[in-house]
């Protein structure tokens, strides 16, 4: 009988050939940041900027994200806008959002359904100065209904916007723990 027939040899056999696979796959420990050093305990997210017109985009990002962080890691959020406060800064800029007539409504012609599409450049710095992540172009679309009967009509960009900006935050939130 040789190795590869006996019960325990088959299971020696293929763990060891799984091994190679198994130590490149990237795996970590959720909440241990790839691009976070391990003595950050405290990150500053400041209130995001904005080169756009829209009204409370950037509110809406910067909470999202401070949310995201909340509940997928273990650091603690400080909106403070300096480095002595904390260990490290997430700093994001809302850098467009477009809105744009997606469907038509064919009886009307007016505008059914719009698409909204924002995009944001946002970068982790050290106390140090050194930049631990960056990523100058996160973007995310959400499509979102409108009516035209007046008297049911809520005003549904600013609920697309909030779904959105978890989108976003948490597209930010997986890159900096993933490192994808």
């Amino acid at each position: 009988m040789n190795l590869l027939q006996r019960p325990h040899g088959t299971v020696a056999a293929v763990l060891l050939a799984a091994l190679p696979l198994l130590t490149g796959c990237g795996y970590h420990v959720a909440g241990s940041a790839a691009h976070v050093p391990g003595n950050v305990r405290v990150l500053a997210v400041p209130m995001f900027k904005t080169n756009v017109q829209q009204f409370h985009t950037e509110v809406a990002i910067t909470d999202a994200t401070i949310h995201e962080l909340n509940t997928r890691t273990r650091y603690r959020m400080t909106q403070a806008d300096d480095l002595d406060s904390s260990d490290a800064m997430l700093q994001g800029t809302v850098l467009t959002e477009t809105i744009a007539p997606l469907t038509y409504d064919p009886s009307t012609g007016s505008t059914s359904s719009y698409l909204v599409q924002i995009t944001a450049k946002v970068v982790l710095t050290a106390r140090d100065g050194r930049v631990l992540y960056r990523n100058d172009k996160v973007s995310f679309r959400e499509q979102y209904q409108s009516t035209q009967d007046l008297s049911a009509f809520i005003q549904e960009d600013g609920a697309a916007v909030r779904r959105l900006s978890r989108d976003l935050a948490g597209q930010i939130v997986s890159e900096l723990l993933n490192s994808f």
